[in-house]
């Protein structure tokens, strides 16, 4: 009998949608070539469509890390919808078709340039998702924080470029809206700093792994000059105790619930059968020093005590070097007994990550 001829196993490429922020701009292509990706297209702000035989890499990876939010491309419609006639109709009538069956929880529909001045593409999203969710039974999540982190979500991004659409869970996902970012006020009268929507973000970020801190969780804050996180923390009914060597904004003075001491976190100790729910370090200087801070102000953490700690990396040139910072800040907190069960780049972080860690 003649041989079969050999067998291709060669693994099929996968489009992917992968979103690395702007700051992260000049190490991108290092970045894409780090998460496996064999061919990109710039789209939008953030976004690039690639084609790649290890989606999982995006996730599991080092480098996977620069990549702030991720989807596969189940349906992509390249077109420029405000020049398409009856395109909400046709795009939502397309998306019942290719994903009805599949019962998403929710339907969630942003847009690829999402801090854009113009309002259209804003509008157009959501007029979408409104048509879509006509056509849909009705779904469990009608708003993000409804979601199930670990269901699968119809998520979808339209721009000029066209749309762009898929099916995955928020987890998976690295984030809860479309794009992964939740945008936050910062031009309210009582904002206090910049620092104050990242807590805010993590926060919301927080739920793709664990429940919400109940009111009145007590936290330890290091670091805490000026006050926005502090403002963030007590807005949400938490107990603080903040630490730092400069004073907080007045505004702060005789807020319920804070505790404020004007001293080095480095000489902060606390009291005997003091116990904190939650420890939060946005320290500038050294991370090393930050976290060895951390470590032993841990010690008086509740078990399975949240730690939200921000790694600020010096510069970001390339990939190796805040890889390699990244590994050393770990392992000094996991032979701490602190576990690593997140990591991220914000949407209001710099050259900086969030960590979120537990006392184990």
């Amino acid at each position: 009998m003649p041989e079969s001829p050999p067998q291709d196993t060669t693994p099929a490429l996968q489009p992917w949608l992968a979103r690395i922020p702007e700051i992260f701009e000049g190490i991108a292509e290092e970045v894409l070539l780090g998460i496996g990706a064999a061919s990109n297209t710039r789209l939008g702000q953030d976004y690039y469509l690639i084609k790649t035989t290890a989606p999982a890499a995006i996730r599991q990876s080092e480098t996977g890390k620069f990549v702030r939010w991720n989807l596969p491309m189940e349906h992509t419609w390249p077109c420029n919808p405000q020049k398409m006639e009856g395109f909400i109709e046709k795009a939502a009538q397309t998306l019942l078709r290719k994903f009805g069956e599949r019962r998403p929880q929710g339907i969630f529909i942003g847009t690829l340039h999402p801090t854009s001045p113009d309002k259209y593409y804003r509008s157009l999203a959501s007029n979408l998702r409104g048509r879509v969710l006509q056509l849909f039974p009705k779904l469990p999540a009608d708003t993000v924080e409804e979601q199930n982190p670990e269901a699968e979500t119809l998520f979808c991004l339209v721009g000029k470029e066209g749309l762009f659409c898929g099916m995955q869970s928020p987890r998976a996902c690295n984030g809860l809206y479309p794009g992964g970012s939740k945008y936050i006020d910062q031009d309210a009268p009582d904002t206090i700093s910049r620092a104050g929507a990242k807590i805010a973000e993590a926060l919301h970020y927080l739920l793709l792994y664990r429940p919400p801190l109940k009111e009145g969780s007590h936290w330890i804050e290091l670091g805490a000059c000026p006050g926005g996180m502090t403002s963030e923390l007590l807005a949400r009914n938490f107990r603080v105790t903040a630490i730092d060597r400069a004073p907080l904004d007045k505004r702060l003075n005789g807020r319920p619930g804070l505790r404020f001491f004007l001293e080095d976190v480095a000489a902060f100790q606390p009291k005997a059968g003091t116990s904190y729910d939650a420890l939060l370090c946005d320290m500038n200087g050294p991370p090393e020093e930050s976290i060895e801070q951390v470590i032993r102000l841990s010690r008086f953490l509740k078990t399975g005590g949240l730690v939200v700690f921000t790694l600020k990396v010096p510069r970001i040139d390339n990939v190796e070097e805040p890889n390699e910072l990244f590994r050393l800040i770990v392992s000094m907190a996991t032979a701490a007994g602190l576990r690593l069960f997140a990591q991220t780049h914000l949407t209001y972080n710099r050259h900086e990550f969030t960590l979120l860690l537990e006392r184990e």
